[in-house]
């Protein structure tokens, strides 16, 4: 069962945040680089990918469609791609 890249987010905190939620709807997911941008503005060259099984990215990618609505508690632009 690979892992397969759902978005990079250049923030860890919103990754993390982000992979709770989807969690939380019964979709594993794992953070990687997370401790790889913890510098200012690193981010922007080492984001944080977040990785879901390959057989549950086509739910993954409906919960991220859903979480993209505005008030959902994730920074404007968190996940433009």
């Amino acid at each position: 069962m690979p892992l397969v890249e759902l978005v990079r987010l250049p923030n860890g905190a919103e990754a993390e945040l982000l992979r709770g939620r989807i969690e939380s709807a019964g979709v594993h997911a794992v953070c990687f680089d997370a401790g790889m941008n913890i510098a200012e503005s690193v981010g922007l060259m080492i984001p944080v990918r977040i990785m879901v099984l390959d057989e549950d990215l086509a739910e993954a990618r409906a919960l991220l469609a859903e979480f993209e609505n505005p008030g959902n508690g994730l920074a404007a632009g968190a996940l433009d791609r």
